[in-house]
């Protein structure tokens, strides 16, 4: 029988485009105990790789995969280049799902809760019609003063124009500095400043594959792709082994994909 496989959860990095596919990241942690004499499982990363059709079919987009919930079912593969699958597993996607944010659900259920109450709360036409001329009786005589509060607004406007160039020019320059560094980099960050978590400082990333990251740094100069780092707190929430691969050739800067706090 073939292997299965089925992940939850969000994408942890930028989306890749290929020619019939994408590709993203995605990392599960295992269970919290463990059976007796046995070690627990610590977090794996996955690397998930689906058709362009059914990915174009769900609606999701580079933005939105890493903030939606998504569910996908497939089945592993061990036979990519480190390149397309910087995951320590690679999983074939046959099914692709959107899961419904919780949040969402409980204003759709409060909407429809809402909804008889203001139907039995409508008012009369006749009500309609004496507070439509009430409010054309107050119109008449705000209008002039209106124009004028409308004119005072103007004039702070003319000193944000002129700092507008100054803010051109530095993310030009920001644009400039990220242009050589990997697809979907946000920014570099110094390396002494990432704060790496115990959970991934007891891990030991594939030998094999770590070092076919060091021959692509010595060959290009820069990373394959870059670290995904919490925004606020510079803890390292994936890409421990590029991690280990900017310690080992001494890199003082790496770059980065910002993911915000929940």
């Amino acid at each position: 029988m073939p292997h299965k496989i089925t992940l939850t959860g969000s994408a942890t990095g930028p989306l890749r485009e290929y020619d019939r596919y994408v590709a993203f990241d995605m990392r599960e942690k295992g269970s919290p105990s463990a059976p007796k004499g046995l070690k627990k499982s610590t977090f794996i990363s996955y690397t998930v790789f689906v058709a362009k059709k059914a990915f174009n079919k769900t609606g999701l987009t580079k933005k939105s995969i890493m903030h939606e919930k998504i569910l996908i079912q497939g089945e592993p593969t061990l036979d990519i280049p480190i390149d397309e699958c910087p995951g320590e597993v690679g999983v074939i996607c046959f099914q692709i799902t959107v899961l419904p944010n919780k949040n969402d659900k409980e204003k759709n259920d409060s909407d429809a809760k809402k909804e008889p109450k203001q139907e039995a709360s409508a008012p009369s036409e006749a009500q309609k019609k004496t507070e439509s001329t009430k409010q054309e009786e107050a119109q008449v005589p705000v209008s002039q003063p209106v124009a004028k509060e409308e004119k005072k607004e103007v004039k702070p406007i003319q000193p944000e124009v002129q700092e507008t160039p100054m803010e051109e020019k530095k993310s030009e320059k920001k644009k400039t500095r990220l242009s050589n560094q990997p697809k979907g980099t946000q920014d570099l960050l110094k390396f002494d400043e990432i704060i790496v978590p115990e959970e991934f400082l007891k891990t030991r990333p594939n030998p094999e594959k770590t070092q076919k990251v060091i021959d692509f740094v010595k060959r290009t100069g820069r990373l394959d792709e870059p670290l995904t780092i919490e925004k606020d707190s510079k803890v390292l929430k994936d890409g421990y082994r590029r991690y280990i691969v900017a310690k080992t050739v001494k890199m003082d800067q790496v770059p980065v994909v910002y993911e915000y706090q929940k």
